[in-house]
């Protein structure tokens, strides 16, 4: 007699604080003394992150036991949307610009990233405050940028290639599934949507 065995996959979404990596295991000697979500969250066994934020990036990030899931949510049909602080003001140039595809450095080779939406944000009070350099330094502006690509330190690069360096960057948005009102370091369970 076959039986079905039915295994049911958790879903989270969680607010990555600034300084963590993403990931639960540290493997490597180099990183000894990196902050690990597993300092924050105990999670079930098998829960891995859905692609990653870089340490001094922060915000949404979701996680599963579902292989299939995160093959899902991390395919070009799904966008991730991106506030990002940058060093500078931003102009009408330069969001066309961003929303036309630049060129960045991806493993050493030229890569013009695909057409995305960008905009200026104007209202920051949904962004959870955090200082990162006095004003008196230059000016600072807010943008947002939502791509269905995801190189390796990507948005960053775009913003550095139109001459504004990021000083701040919080995903906001990954498909249907939004950060909301979580603070960093906040979990809470989620729902396979399909986006």
């Amino acid at each position: 007699m076959l039986y079905n065995i039915l295994v049911m996959h958790k879903h989270y979404k969680i607010y990555k604080p600034y300084g963590y990596l993403s990931q639960f295991v540290n493997n490597q000697n180099k990183r000894r003394n990196k902050k690990l979500l597993s300092d924050l969250f105990d999670l079930p066994e098998g829960t891995m992150a859905i692609g990653r934020l870089d340490e001094k990036s922060e915000g949404l990030l979701l996680l599963t036991t579902n292989g299939k899931f995160s093959d899902h949510i991390r395919s070009f049909k799904i966008e991730k949307e991106y506030h990002v602080m940058v060093d500078g003001v931003i102009t009408n140039d330069i969001i066309n610009q961003l929303k036309k595809g630049v060129e960045i450095s991806v493993n050493g080779e030229p890569y013009l990233t695909k057409p995305c939406q960008a905009k200026i944000i104007e209202d920051t009070s949904h962004i959870i405050e955090r200082f990162v350099r006095d004003e008196r330094h230059g000016a600072m502006s807010w943008l947002s940028i939502t791509i269905t690509e995801g190189k390796f330190r990507q948005v960053r690069k775009m913003t550095s290639k139109v001459g504004l360096p990021t000083l701040r960057l919080v995903r906001v948005r990954i498909g249907n599934y939004k950060l909301d009102n979580m603070k960093p370091g906040e979990f809470a369970r989620i729902n396979y949507l399909h986006s």
